[in-house]
């Protein structure tokens, strides 16, 4: 547990009041928001971790998820004032460290790409944005303030106050200011089209039927006197 889990319980629940338009008031967080139940959870089933109790941390996380739709390993670190919104289809694995004051949307996944027992997910910085959807995948630092778009895929350290975007994320915005992409982006990946051999195939019949209609055309036409 924090050092103080009585002034991190008031961050946790001022900070879906402060970020969410939606909340009316503290007792609408306390009895409506599932991402708040889901950290406060949280919080006893990490202390309980941290004490090295067996199974019990990991059986009281499972509930936590079917009562919240969250996930969030008992190892998983989370700072105070986090804000899980909606919340519905959030992972936070087991190395994962979540700084203070962040803010994560549904559909979230903060995930491993590693099977060793080592740090494998990622540390998010203070007062960072998740968007919703977005996968931040590896043993990587994404720096404070910074906003990861939706349905983004992160696989690099992000910089502070760095706004990411896409499908391998790149960042796009940096202290608020627009970021240029360098003139060689190396290699280009070009997916294939299932549908380009069929269209091929059609556009050539076609222009065959043509060709012979219009023989025929000129076949069957009236003969000049």
């Amino acid at each position: 547990m924090p050092a103080n889990p009585f002034e991190t319980f008031l961050a946790d629940l001022r900070a879906p009041v402060e970020r969410d338009p939606a909340a009316h008031g503290y007792l609408d967080v306390l009895l409506s928001y599932p991402g708040w139940r889901a950290v406060l959870a949280h919080r006893l089933v990490h202390a309980l971790h941290r004490a090295k109790i067996p199974l019990l941390p990991r059986f009281l996380a499972s509930i936590s998820r079917f009562w919240t739709g969250i996930e969030i390993d008992p190892g998983a670190k989370i700072g105070k004032g986090v804000f899980i919104d909606h919340g519905v289809g959030v992972v936070i694995g087991e190395t994962a460290e979540v700084g203070d004051g962040c803010t994560i949307y549904q559909g979230v996944t903060l995930g491993g790409t590693s099977l060793q027992r080592t740090k494998r997910h990622p540390t998010l910085g203070k007062n960072v944005t998740v968007g919703s959807g977005a996968a931040i995948l590896g043993a990587i630092f994404i720096g404070d303030g910074a906003k990861i778009g939706a349905n983004s895929v992160v696989v690099k350290d992000v910089p502070a106050n760095a706004t990411v975007v896409g499908i391998p994320g790149r960042v796009v915005l940096l202290d608020g200011k627009p970021v240029a992409l360098p003139a060689d982006r190396g290699p280009r990946v070009e997916m294939p089209d299932p549908y380009a051999p069929v269209l091929t195939q059609l556009a050539q019949r076609v222009a065959e039927l043509e060709a012979r209609l219009a023989e025929l055309e000129r076949k069957n036409a009236p003969s000049s006197v």
